[in-house]
């Protein structure tokens, strides 16, 4: 198994990297995301010139057809920067279970726009007072002479504010899940959009008899969400190495420079000590995220390899935060200095998809499929 990129994708990251660098610093970070969408649309026009947006799309469907790795290469570096662009939650995420479930026409007609960076998606899936992993929906679909009519309630729809095309899951009348794709500004939807604690931004959908269109076939979508669910876990595990790459940096360089008693602070060796906790912990969370990604690489879309990797992510998450939080005293809480923002957007992804406490229950509950080795 390759665990090195090979030339396209170093360059692949290597351009990202450059294109968000010359974009984003703190304060031009901190503006984007004050700013009425929350993100800044001249990079986005860059994502799409670049192919970043039509990233995991079949080439006739305006894309790249690159794989997971790519996804990888590319979301690490959206996490090194902590930049708010919705590529997850308004592309990849809707548009692979586009690509998965729907027909050529319904991909023929939206994903080409999608990878132009003309058209926003979102997934909702989520509802009030569900616990990951959610099997069932209390959203209802209902046919009448062909037609289908949604009600209920999504929430949280991660970047749902900004969406043109929802991607939503509802009951089926004769059991299982399916997908349906709705306007925004469909009769009978709600939109309430509000800030998330990480500076990115939500929505809840309340449908009421809302027109639906059934992705692909209409038949039962559950397999595809749970698939879709696992990219998802792999992206966000690529997002929090980056961000947690950046952590470590600037930590490590804060001790380097900041003094104390006269003597840099890198001289203590107590302060080392947690610093080499700190790298322990980083490579523990690559190594899970590699594999979560070769898994996908591999066309196999475990959802216990995503909780295995989600578990120990969370984990670093946690330590390498509260450590650069730490070791930077208190500039490490202030809004104007960026290692809180860091540990915020790893906060985040800690509770999105499951927490770590949800996945370690997955875990444990799987080992009940395992048979009990006794000595004769």
């Amino acid at each position: 198994m390759q665990f090195e990129l090979d030339e396209e994708q170093k360059l692949l990251r290597d351009t990202v990297r450059d294109v968000l660098a010359r974009s984003y610093d703190n304060e031009k970070r901190k503006a984007a995301v004050e700013s009425e969408r929350g993100w800044t649309e001249s990079v986005w026009k860059q994502f799409a010139e670049l192919g970043l947006l039509g990233l995991s799309f079949a080439e006739d469907d305006g894309g790249m057809d690159a794989g997971p790795v790519e996804t990888f290469a590319v979301m690490t570096e959206i996490g090194r920067r902590l930049a708010p662009e919705p590529l997850l939650d308004c592309v990849l995420i809707p548009g692979g279970l586009i690509t998965e479930v729907g027909s050529t026409e319904q991909r023929q007609r939206i994903l080409p726009g999608v990878a132009e960076g003309q058209t926003l998606l979102a997934f909702a899936h989520s509802e009030p007072g569900t616990r990951w992993p959610a099997a069932e929906v209390s959203t209802s679909a209902t046919e009448d002479g062909g037609s289908w009519a949604l009600s209920g309630v999504k929430n949280p729809v991660l970047h749902g504010d900004c969406a043109d095309h929802f991607v939503i899951s509802a009951a089926l009348p004769g059991g299982g899940v399916g997908l349906f794709l709705v306007a925004a500004d469909a009769e009978g939807l709600t939109r309430k959009s509000y800030r998330t604690h990480d500076g990115l931004r939500g929505a809840s959908l309340e449908l009421s008899d809302v027109a639906g269109e059934p992705l692909g076939d209409g038949g039962d979508a559950s397999a595809a969400i749970v698939a879709s669910n696992v990219r998802a876990q792999a992206a966000l595990a690529a997002e929090a190495l980056g961000a947690m790459e950046e952590s470590l940096r600037l930590t490590t360089d804060y001790l380097k420079q900041r003094k104390q008693f006269g003597v840099p602070l890198a001289k203590f060796q107590a302060l080392t000590f947690r610093a080499a906790d700190m790298y322990v912990q980083l490579e523990l969370a690559r190594s899970m995220a590699l594999y979560a990604t070769m898994s996908l690489a591999d066309g196999s879309p475990d959802p216990t390899v995503a909780s295995r990797a989600k578990l120990q992510i969370g984990r670093s998450a946690r330590q390498i935060g509260q450590e650069s939080i730490q070791l930077h005293g208190g500039i490490g809480v202030t809004d104007e200095y960026p290692v809180g923002h860091y540990f915020s957007r790893l906060t985040a992804i800690e509770h999105t998809l499951g927490s770590v406490d949800d996945h370690l229950r997955v875990i444990t509950e799987a080992l009940a499929d395992h048979e009990m080795l006794g000595v004769s």
